[in-house]
């Protein structure tokens, strides 16, 4: 049975922006980040069913690098909508929008979907 109440996403968001700021990314970028995470989880949870999606953060000294993985292995297609009036399909469009890269990587048991974020010059 599926819930209809999604997961919490609030401390990975509050790790993301700690480690972030920490590291002295600028403001812009921080924010862009959040709301890519935040697409990637509701994804996996409303999309791939995971109750508690997982949430891995790499942050190397020039890139950030997040993963969210469910237990789906159906891979997200490329962002396609142009209905200005559709429900849904503008999340994967946003996290393009919003990073350098993006994409999914298949598991044994799911799938990752990703993000990379290189930080300001």
């Amino acid at each position: 049975m599926r819930a209809f109440t999604p997961p919490d996403c609030t401390t990975a968001r509050d790790e993301l922006r700690s480690a972030l700021l920490a590291s002295n990314w600028q403001p812009d970028a921080i924010a862009d980040a959040e709301l890519a995470l935040h697409e990637l989880f509701v994804n996996a949870w409303k999309h791939a069913g995971s109750q508690a999606p997982r949430v891995i953060v790499v942050l190397h000294p020039r890139t950030l690098r997040v993963l969210v993985g469910d237990d789906s292995p159906t891979l997200p297609e490329p962002p396609t909508t142009t209905d200005l009036y559709a429900l849904s399909g503008r999340g994967l469009h946003l996290v393009r929008a919003l990073t350098h890269r993006f994409g999914a990587t298949p598991t044994k048991t799911g799938k990752i979907t990703w993000f990379e974020l290189d930080a300001a010059a």
